[in-house]
């Protein structure tokens, strides 16, 4: 996979949907059959979004890509709903329910989600040492400064 910088995955003004899929996958030089194995869904169906043949993108399917183009799931909603995309857009997760490696739980990323449905925990989108936004769930740890996403369990006992 090919570095790429969190500003080349920003979505262009009036760019669609299927134009930025296709864009950031080429980007990071992957093929539709790869995004679609790590998204966990069919190729036939990313097909069908960057040609522009489907509706509206179910929101299982929008977090998939998210999680597997290393992209927040707030630039895809708001290019599907033709609104502004914050720029404080990132991935939250539950520092405690979250299993490194794997796509943060789907109910986690709604845009109203704060706690965690399975523990309660407030769910974490900032690096709890020094507080920078975390744009992709690719590391274990803070590229800026080492702290670990996931808390340990003896640390809050």
């Amino acid at each position: 996979m090919t570095a790429t910088s969190d500003s080349e995955k920003t979505p262009l003004p009036n760019e669609s949907i299927a134009h930025y899929l296709q864009r950031v996958r080429r980007l990071l030089g992957l093929s539709q059959k790869e995004v679609a194995a790590k998204a966990q869904i069919h190729v036939q169906s990313l097909g069908k979004i960057e040609r522009v043949q489907t509706g509206t993108i179910h929101d299982k399917t929008l977090n998939g890509l998210a999680y597997a183009l290393q992209i927040p799931v707030d630039h895809l909603d708001s290019l599907q709903r033709g609104v502004a995309i914050s720029d404080a857009s990132t991935f939250r997760f539950c520092p405690q329910c979250w299993t490194p490696g794997t796509p943060p739980e789907p109910l986690w990323m709604h845009q109203r989600a704060r706690f965690c449905f399975e523990c309660g925990s407030v769910l974490r989108s900032r690096c709890h040492s020094c507080q920078e936004p975390i744009t992709s769930l690719r590391h274990r740890f803070c590229p800026l400064c080492g702290t670990p996403y996931k808390e340990s369990k003896e640390l809050n006992d």
